[in-house]
C-alpha cells in the first residue's frame, strides 16, 4: 500500500540523505544527494537550492526530477515524480529550509559552504515504494496527542495571563517531556520580544529581549512561521553570558541595562512557534533540547496546536482583564515599612529603573513602575486598577492591543527576582496592590 505524502513526513527529517535525479535536454542523466526534502503540504515538496551545479541547470530547462527519500525505521525506499513549479527567495518557507540547513551545516562544518539561495517548490506527481515495504501505518510514533490534549486541557481553566503562561509550560514538561521551554511576549511598538516565562532553566531570564528577525525566535515572529532545527546552528543561537554586575554610572546610558537571555549553553535541538491570532502577533513559543534531532514534525505539529489555544485564551483573558475589571474591595492595611531606604532611580529617556543601583526593567513596564512608586510615595497609595494605567496620559501606553496585563506580570516577576522590598500583589481582576517594605528614595533622571 502506497503512503500518502503527508504519511512519509518522517522520510524527510535528514536521518537518511535523500537523492534526486534530473535530466538534461540531450537525454543526459544526472545524480546528486539533496541537503534537505521539506514537507510544504499534502501535495508539494521544496528542495534546497544552494549551487547553480547540474541540477539547477536540468531543472531549468527541463522541469521533472525524481527524489528517493528513506524511512529510517523500517529504510523502505520512496521515488517521488515531481514537477518543478517555481523558486522562493523569501519568506516562511525560505526562512525555515534556511534554518534548518543553517543546523545541519553547523554539525558537518560546512557552513562556510551550505547557504542557501532559494526553496524550489515542486508539485509532487506521483510515490512509489521500489525497495522494502512500506511503514507508514506502522512506524513508531510518540504519542503526543494525549500530551497535547492534557495541555490543553489545563489551559481551558485558567483565569488570568500569569496562570495561563505557567501551566502552558509546565504541561509541556508534564505531558510531552519537555523540560526547557519560554514563553516571550511581542512589543509590538519597539519590534522586539521579551520573556515573561520560562522553565528549565537555572535564571528565569524574565524581561530578558529579542529583537524582531534576530535567531530562531525573532526569525518564527518576522515570518509568522514555526522554525526547527535538529542541530545546533550559531547564527541562530544568543549569548549565554551570564553578566553578575555593570558599570555603575550617572549616566542612563552607561548602566547595563541587558537581562540575560535565559537558553541552554550548548542548545542541539530548537523549536520556536509563533503565538498569533489572524493578523495580530502576541508574541512565540520556544522550546529546546540538549539532544540533537530532539523534535520532529509531530512536536513541531502538536506546538502549532498549542500555540493556536493559546494566542486565543491570552486574546479572551486580556479582553477580560481590561473590559471587566472587578469592583475594588477594602484596601488591606499597609505593609510594615522599616530600615534603610531604598534607592530607586528613573532615566525618562527610555524608563529604565534601577533599585540600589541594580537594573530592574525599562520601557512600558518601567514608566508603569515609576507612575506606581511615585503615587506610593506622593500620596501613600497602594491599590491600583489595570483601567486607570490604560487611561493616565502621562504614561503614553500603547494601543490596547498591546496588552498590560503581560507587561504587570513582566514587572511583578522581574520584582520577585531582584527586590525583595517592593512586590505586585493581584488582588482581582484587572486590580493588584503594590506592597513596599521599606522606605522609598526616588530620583528622576530627565530625558535627553
Amino acid at each position: 500500500m502506497i503512503p500518502t505524502l503527508s504519511e512519509l513526513r518522517h522520510c524527510f527529517e535528514g536521518a537518511v540523505p535523500s537523492v534526486i535525479a534530473t535530466c538534461a535536454p540531450d537525454g543526459t542523466p544526472n545524480v546528486a544527494y539533496l541537503s534537505q526534502v521539506h514537507f510544504v503540504d499534502a501535495e508539494h515538496v521544496a528542495l534546497t537550492f544552494q549551487f547553480f551545479n547540474t541540477t539547477r541547470k536540468n531543472i531549468l530547462v527541463n522541469p521533472r526530477a525524481v527524489v528517493q527519500v528513506v524511512d529510517p525505521v523500517s529504510a523502505a525506499h520512496y521515488r517521488l515524480q515531481l514537477e518543478y513549479l517555481r523558486t522562493e527567495t523569501e519568506g516562511p518557507l525560505f526562512e525555515s529550509m534556511k534554518a534548518k540547513l543553517a543546523g545541519i551545516a553547523s554539525h558537518t562544518g560546512m557552513s562556510k559552504v551550505f547557504r542557501l539561495q532559494g526553496s524550489d517548490v515542486y508539485r509532487v506527481l506521483d510515490i512509489e515504494c521500489v525497495f522494502g515495504e512500506s511503514s507508514a501505518r506502522d512506524a513508531p510514533r510518540q504519542p503526543l496527542l494525549h500530551g497535547l490534549r492534557a495541555c490543553l486541557a489545563e489551559l481551558v481553566g485558567c483565569t488570568d495571563l500569569a496562570t495561563l503562561f505557567d501551566s502552558a509550560l509546565q504541561g509541556l514538561e508534564r505531558h510531552c517531556g519537555i523540560r526547557h521551554a519560554m514563553l516571550l511576549v511581542h512589543d509590538a511598538a519597539r519590534a522586539r520580544l521579551y520573556t515573561v516565562a520560562s522553565r528549565g532553566y537555572p535564571q528565569s531570564g524574565v524581561g530578558s529581549e529579542i529583537g524582531i528577525g534576530e535567531g530562531i525566535i525573532g526569525v518564527a515572529a518576522r515570518e509568522r512561521s514555526p522554525i526547527r532545527i535538529g542541530y545546533a546552528a550559531q547564527e541562530y543561537l544568543y549569548s549565554r553570558v551570564v553578566r553578575e554586575g555593570f558599570e555603575k554610572s550617572t549616566a542612563g546610558d552607561a548602566l547595563e541595562t541587558s537581562i540575560p537571555f535565559p537558553g541552554l549553553a550548548d542548545s542541539g535541538s530548537q523549536l520556536a512557534v509563533p503565538v498569533s491570532c489572524g493578523d495580530r502577533l502576541h508574541g512565540v513559543l520556544y522550546v529546546e533540547s540538549p539532544q540533537e534531532r530532539r523534535f520532529t514534525y509531530e512536536e513541531e505539529d502538536a506546538l502549532v496546536v498549542l500555540a493556536g489555544q493559546l494566542s486565543l485564551s491570552i486574546e479572551l483573558l486580556a479582553h477580560t482583564a481590561e473590559h471587566h475589571e472587578e469592583t475594588a474591595v477594602a484596601a488591606a492595611p499597609p505593609c510594615a515599612v522599616r530600615g534603610a531606604a531604598v534607592a530607586i532611580k528613573h532615566f525618562a529617556a527610555d524608563h529604565s529603573v534601577f533599585v540600589d543601583n541594580d537594573y530592574l526593567i525599562k520601557g512600558v513596564a518601567g514608566a508603569i513602575f515609576w507612575k506606581l512608586v511615585r503615587d506610593h510615595a506622593d500620596a501613600g497609595r497602594s491599590e491600583f486598577s489595570n483601567r486607570e494605567l490604560r487611561l493616565d496620559p502621562t504614561l503614553k501606553l500603547p494601543d490596547i492591543t498591546d496588552n498590560l496585563e503581560a507587561r504587570l506580570i513582566l514587572l511583578q516577576r522581574r520584582l520577585a527576582d531582584r527586590c525583595t522590598c517592593i512586590a505586585i500583589e493581584k488582588t482581582g481582576r484587572g486590580r493588584f496592590r503594590l506592597n513596599v517594605g521599606r522606605p522609598l528614595t526616588l530620583t528622576d533622571v530627565p530625558g535627553r
